[in-house]
């Protein structure tokens, strides 16, 4: 299953360090951040909650960048 999320990133840096930390959450098969429009695709590993894996990928970016915020 994919699904785009709006985002809230500061710069281009900060964006791939979210995507690097999103595609690292157990759940997730790829996960992209695109900074010009502030939205994050994401692509779901079969069977997996989207829901309980997006706060994990929330905690996940907030980790390497404090102020980003990933609208669920």
């Amino acid at each position: 299953m994919k699904k785009t999320y709006r985002i809230e990133v500061d710069c281009a840096n900060c964006a791939n360090r979210m995507e690097a930390a999103a595609g690292k959450v157990p759940g997730i098969r790829s996960a992209s951040v695109n900074f010009m429009t502030q939205k994050m695709n994401v692509e779901f590993e079969e069977g997996a909650d989207p829901s309980a894996v997006m706060k994990q990928v929330a905690a996940a970016c907030k980790k390497v960048e404090d102020d980003c915020v990933v609208y669920l």
